[in-house]
């Protein structure tokens, strides 16, 4: 049985956040946008792709500075 691969982010509102897919996707987006909706105004993180290893992906917070 091959391992799972893995999407772990870092940071924000996804912090720990781990994602199991079957296989690599074939192309990994550089940039995830989560955009968390809820009474008040709609806040917008974005999560740029940090580095692949054996195991999957990580995406890690960026900075707003």
């Amino acid at each position: 049985m091959a391992e799972p691969y893995v999407v772990r982010y870092v940071g924000g509102p996804l912090d720990g956040r781990v994602d199991s897919l079957p296989s690599p996707p074939e192309d990994p987006k550089s940039t995830i946008t989560h955009v968390h909706l809820h009474g008040g105004p709609k806040i917008v993180h974005h999560y740029d792709l940090s580095y692949a290893v054996e195991y999957g992906c990580e995406y890690r917070l960026r900075s707003e500075d």
